[in-house]
């Protein structure tokens, strides 16, 4: 006997459902969801009164319940209050590679994907309901019959041992109240589902059940269920698996068939049993379903355990696009539903990752190398390798923390800077060393850097000075186009790091990131223009809406001549330099090594117009000497530079070999001497040169590290020694 037949038969009207067809929606024709007319008040404690008394129960009890049921009636919680209004459901997002693959998902405590009721196909449908809720298509939301049978129960028990509840109770239960088991909770359960009822179609309640439903081993819903236990859509499951899910509801540990596959097969038959009995499965199907096999492992979706999409995630947790708040942006993260297309290239991922591994000396893992690859038209990170092992350290190398000193790899900033000037490439300084270089009110006074290994250097031109990295003519040349233009070029190219304008700056002292190198690097691969490196290139909302997109038109960031200039400077780097090593016999490179001092860090920067790549190696640990390794001192020019150069040449086999365009050669100065000291002036001719960072230890009025010049970024608090030991 139903609800509706109780009240009936103490008096109350009611509406039939008798034939209502399995999964059609019930008619309302108050335009409601739910069935026609509304309870009274008075009918509602009524039902509930009979509810609780029926089946000979304690009239006592039957009383108490219709008191507390009258109490309720006139509550928030009765019919004639506001709309019931579900909590939104968590949905796990999606991280996308740029070929459409999935590289991974993102959910907080529920991993959960809604469907449709129309994804979820029928026989999924018939075992849950059949399960759970036999009455569900022709009953209300609350079943007399199988109430009073659970009060019964626990009256005699003392407490709350039998449910009871409908699928539209469960569903309340799960969405709404807390799960304190006691009669208040349960009539409180009981008048949700009447009201909620009112507002939905059968339909709508099952649907949200079953995305809402826990399967137990972190799946939320039918659809990640299906997914967890086989490996497939609901749509495909078959009617054992659907059994098998179907049983999992009423008890997701104890019937787990990983855990315990005796248990899970018995529960599974007997949700077979009952979709035979109520007709919605033929018995030569059950016979093949009992055969069937069970689930022997969880299929985990792929999680964010790698440095590219660990780093997606960190971004996107910053990104104010997505909420004004952390929390949100982590709400949005990890249960928006959002899918996230990224900028990798899964293929030259996978090439980033074995040549990193391959090109490493074995050192017993005390050494490693970070990889970034970006594509200098847009910014897009194409290939990210932050380290040895995500699993073993989540530290990533190629753009955590402050970074890495990058030695000489710094130099083609102090170089741009230079040509800026209205310096030549042609321009000869003597590059001898020991070098002196002033540094007033600092320590030391002078400064006194050395050449890499002890080169003496003599007169060169800037372009052979580059080619083998003498540190004596950079700290010549540094000190005539001052510290504080440097770090402003260096900075407009890409450099994000806070740089103190101290005169080692241009060996490298000043710690940067390898995607930072790239990215600047990248700037003169895309002739001048600069373009922000990105992870993300679009994020999609739950209903397929783009909800923003990185759109990187690129800045001019240095003169097209200038850049030019430059690339043909570093191109000899690699021709004839420290980077023969990094050197394709198939199209042009440019590039530069870098070495820190006493080999802590090792550096290859260098790039093509498609790409521009930077490897670092060292210890992750620190700065500890790489000495003695494969025979070796570790250097720029050796590993790093045939890691990098073993990258290259897969990630650009098929692409056409492009050529660097050529700077104007009657926009290049004439070669000039530049004496110690004295650099060229605007339109040629000589100037003392003075470097902004001295202004203020040289006690002068101008512009100084607190008082910078218009538009420079903010540099770190000004420090009176340069700094660190010099680098090569």
């Amino acid at each position: 006997m139903s609800l509706d037949t109780l009240t009936q038969s103490a008096g109350a009207p009611t509406t039939s459902h008798g034939d209502r067809e399995q999964g059609a929606a019930p008619q309302d024709p108050d335009g409601g969801g739910g069935r026609a007319g509304r309870a009274a008040p008075s009918r509602l404690a009524l039902r509930l009164a009979l509810l609780a008394g029926v089946g000979g129960a304690a009239l006592a009890a039957g009383a108490a319940v219709a008191v507390a049921a009258a109490t309720l009636v006139g509550s928030p919680m009765s019919t004639k209050a506001r709309p019931i209004t579900l909590p939104g459901l968590d949905s796990r997002s999606t991280v996308y590679a740029a070929d459409g693959s999935v590289l991974a998902v993102l959910h907080a405590d529920q991993d959960r994907v809604p469907v449709t009721l129309a994804q979820v196909p029928p026989v999924v449908q018939n075992a849950v309901v059949d399960t759970e809720d036999a009455q569900f298509w022709k009953e209300g939301a609350v079943s007399a019959r199988s109430a009073a049978r659970a009060l019964i129960t626990n009256l005699n028990a003392g407490g709350i041992r039998q449910g009871g509840s409908t699928i539209t109770q469960q569903l309340v239960k799960n969405t709404l109240l807390s799960s304190k088991q006691d009669l208040h909770r349960k009539i409180q359960e009981a008048v949700l589902a009447m009201r909620l009822e009112k507002q939905l179609t059968k339909g709508q309640i099952l649907e949200r059940y079953l995305n809402t439903v826990y399967f137990g081993n972190g799946a939320y819903g039918v659809q990640a269920a299906a997914e967890h236990y086989f490996g497939i859509p609901v749509g495909q499951l078959q009617p054992d698996q659907a059994a098998l899910l179907a049983g999992l509801i009423r008890n997701p540990v104890g019937y787990d068939p990983i855990r315990d596959p005796g248990d899970a097969r018995a529960r599974r038959s007997v949700v077979l049993g009952l979709m035979v009995q109520h007709g919605h499965l033929a018995a030569d199907q059950q016979a093949r379903a009992e055969g069937a096999a069970l689930p022997t492992a969880i299929v985990n979706p792929p999680a964010p355990e790698d440095y590219f999409t660990a780093a997606v995630k960190d971004e996107l947790l910053g990104d104010r696009r997505l909420g004004a708040t952390p929390q949100e942006r982590f709400h949005a993260v990890f249960g928006g539903g959002l899918a996230i297309h990224t900028t990798l290239d899964p293929g030259l991922q996978q090439r980033a990752a074995d040549t990193v591994r391959s090109g490493l000396p074995d050192t017993g893992g005390r050494l490693t190398a970070a990889l970034v690859s970006i594509e200098p038209a847009s910014g897009a990170v194409r290939a990210l390798v932050g380290g040895p092992d995500f699993h073993h350290s989540q530290f990533n190398l190629a753009l955590d923390g402050i970074g890495r000193q990058p030695g000489s790899s710094f130099k083609p900033f102090t170089l741009v800077t230079a040509l800026e000037k209205g310096y030549s490439p042609n321009d000869t300084i003597d590059g001898t060393q020991p070098c002196s270089i002033p540094n007033p009110g600092g320590t030391p006074d002078p400064w006194r850097p050395g050449n890499f290994e002890g080169e003496g250097g003599g007169v060169m031109t800037l372009t052979d000075a580059t080619a083998h990295s003498i540190n004596c003519a950079y700290a010549q040349l540094a000190l005539m186009v001052g510290s504080r233009s440097i770090a402003d070029v260096a900075h407009a190219m890409g450099i994000t790091a806070r740089l103190n304008p101290v005169p080692s700056m241009t060996l490298g002292t000043e710690e940067v990131t390898p995607l930072q190198m790239a990215s600047a690097y990248s700037t003169l691969a895309a002739d001048g223009v600069h373009h922000t490196a990105h992870l993300v290139d679009h994020v999609d909302g739950p209903d397929g809406k783009t909800l923003f997109r990185t759109t990187e038109p690129g800045r001019r960031a240095v003169p097209a001549q200038i850049s030019r200039e430059a690339v043909q400077v570093m191109r000899q780097v690699v021709i004839r330099g420290t980077g023969r090593n990094a050197n394709l016999a198939d199209r042009p490179v440019a590039g530069k090594t870098g070495t820190a001092e006493n080999f802590h860090d090792a550096w290859f920067v260098g790039y093509t117009p498609q790409l521009s790549t930077a490897v670092w190696m060292g210890d992750p640990a620190g700065e500890v000497p790489m000495t003695d390794v494969g025979g070796i001192s570790v250097v720029g020019g050796s590993f790093p530079a045939r890691i990098w150069r073993a990258f290259m040449e897969g990630a650009l086999a098929g692409r056409p070999a492009l050529d660097f365009p050529e700077p104007d050669p009657g926009q290049v100065p004439a070669g000039q001497f530049l004496a110690d000291g004295v650099g060229r002036g605007p339109n040629g001719g000589s100037t003392t040169g003075v470097t902004t960072w001295c202004w203020a230890s040289c006690g002068k009025a101008g512009p100084t590290p607190a008082n910078p010049p218009a538009g420079a970024p903010p540099p770190a608090p000004p420090a009176p020694a340069p700094g660190k030991p010099p680098k090569h």
